[in-house]
């Protein structure tokens, strides 16, 4: 009667799962071809298990479905066990998971139960399949592992990112595949099949250090009244060198009071982390980042780490980043940093959208269209005070919108670069180049301006011998508007994104303000999220 009833209730479960459920279609089919003979383990698991495992634990339909297409293609082999023993990787795993919960603070995922069965198996010299208790630590590790990866690489699923102005596509975990790695690899080479960002392991790097210093470092704010020079002595340069040296800017301790060029150095480069002018002087604004505190530099990091999990793993083609609060553009050819531009993006009132797209259009002398609302709130007032203002800023009405001819005063510069968007948002020049020169560049009504447009459609064109850099000048000042289509592989993909906290090519660890408020509203939900569960 006990059997009766653990089959219906199995029939139950399988049939509740398949139920209207277009996913049922993604189940891997059982691989029949794998036998004993020619197995990982030698030990297989009963289908029956399986489902009643899924019932006992009330898994959501789309992880049960993946822990069936798991172990059908693994023809039902055993994976954390071998017939003498717990897997060795079975510990890689789970140090993955608590080094996790431990840098994260995110406890959602830790599971006692699954400690205590897994320590109560590691003795055992020889494993019995039919085991009850072997079976459900086998089931329950991978149920765990896609819970982990899904969380950990992925991000957390309950935040909303298009609440949160995020409009990249967000990434999707192969958990099977990843799961596959690890027990090919033997846990072994972990970040060579991690899926994830290069950045994601480089933050968490950097964030034990701040960790460390939460715990020891002076919290007290720095004060002072004047700005100080190289040179210059003040009872406070003690502090500040004791800070920076914990910071890893200042090589060495010095608890002289003295403003040498070492001193120099060590600001120069901390100031370059936090995106400040360089000059090697303290003032205010480096001043307000030293003081930050190393709790509120930990949230940064986690936050963008966070921002990383929805990001896809480092590409190996062409592509272009846009950092919005780092005021830069970075182009890379084949996964690799190839050259950096600088620009201004979007004001707080016009802010820049975080999204991609693919550039497949480059506009030499452009017109400028005018948007309805810069003509509704700019344009128009402009024609009421003076009948002559379209002529003198160049411009003719275009049907019923007002459009500025191309030419060296257009809005837009000598040449726009388009990734066609619901947004739109696209890169151009502009005759504005003054603002190039702030330390802080959110300035346009949203598009993106480039310091160095020719730069740019140099290497867009590069494979076509057509296009040398003077025949590009020439197009630009041409006063007549050509499109050129990019097309097949010359296509290249586009990611606006927003980034506050990231590790550069110098290994350096940096930070920037929070432009538009992302991360105040990130922390809300994030933190607030991860202290609720």
């Amino acid at each position: 009667m006990h059997k009766i009833a653990l089959l219906l209730i199995s029939c139950l479960f399988i049939a509740s799962c398949t139920k209207t459920e277009k996913k049922t279609s993604e189940i891997a089919v059982r691989d029949t071809t794998i036998t004993k003979e020619i197995s990982f383990t030698e030990l297989f698991i009963d289908t029956a298990a399986l489902a009643r495992f899924g019932y006992r634990a009330q898994i959501e339909d789309s992880v049960y479905h993946r822990m069936q297409s798991f172990y059908n293609q693994r023809n039902h082999q055993f994976a954390w066990f071998f017939p003498d023993g717990i897997a060795e990787f079975v510990p890689t795993f789970l140090n993955l998971q608590n080094d996790y919960i431990s840098y994260s603070g995110d406890s959602s995922l830790y599971n006692p139960q699954l400690t205590i069965q897994v320590d109560s198996l590691k003795e055992r010299k020889q494993i019995n399949p039919r085991d009850s208790l072997v079976i459900n630590t086998e089931l329950l590790l991978t149920l765990q592992f896609f819970k982990y990866a899904s969380r950990a690489y992925a991000g957390d699923q309950k935040i909303n990112v298009q609440e949160l102005n995020w409009y990249i596509p967000r990434k999707k975990i192969n958990t099977q595949a990843f799961l596959d790695s690890l027990l090919k690899n033997k846990g072994a080479n972990l970040s060579a099949y991690e899926p994830v960002n290069r950045q994601y392991n480089l933050l968490k790097e950097k964030l034990a250090s701040y960790y460390e210093m939460e715990k020891t470092g002076d919290t007290t704010a720095i004060v002072f009244s004047k700005k100080i020079k190289n040179g210059g002595s003040s009872v406070v340069l003690k502090t500040i060198k004791e800070r920076l040296y914990k910071l890893g800017d200042l090589s060495q301790k010095d608890t002289t009071d003295i403003f040498d060029s070492t001193l120099v150095a060590a600001v120069k480069k901390f100031q370059s982390r936090m995106g400040l002018k360089d000059d090697g002087d303290i003032g205010p604004g480096f001043i307000n980042e030293i003081n930050v505190p190393a709790s509120e530099r930990i949230r940064q990091i986690l936050i963008n780490m966070e921002r990383i999990r929805w990001m896809p793993a480092t590409p190996s083609t062409d592509y272009i980043l846009v950092n919005i609060p780092e005021f830069k553009m970075h182009v890379y050819e084949k996964g690799n940093l190839l050259f950096n531009i600088v620009v201004v993006v979007g004001s707080e009132a016009h802010n820049t959208v975080i999204f991609s797209g693919t550039l497949n259009q480059i506009v030499f002398s452009p017109y400028w269209n005018v948007p309805p609302g810069i003509l509704k709130n700019e344009i128009l007032p402009g024609i009421k005070r003076s009948k002559n203002y379209l002529a003198k800023h160049n411009m003719e009405w275009h049907g019923n919108s007002v459009r500025q001819k191309p030419g060296r005063s257009n809005s837009l510069g000598l040449v726009k670069f388009l990734f066609p968007n619901s947004y739109n948002i696209y890169f151009h020049d502009t005759p504005s180049k003054s603002l190039f020169g702030e330390t802080s560049r959110a300035f346009s009504h949203g598009c993106i301006r480039l310091m160095e447009p020719v730069k740019l459609a140099t290497f867009l064109l590069r494979n076509d011998s057509t296009w040398t850099e003077s025949k590009i000048k020439t197009a630009m000042d041409a006063g007549k508007e050509k499109y050129v289509r990019l097309r097949g592989k010359t296509e290249i993909p586009v990611l606006i994104g927003y980034f506050t906290s990231w590790v550069d090519r110098d290994g350096e660890l940096n930070f920037r303000k929070d432009v538009y408020g992302h991360d105040k509203k990130m922390a809300d939900r994030l933190f607030t999220a991860t202290k609720a569960q």
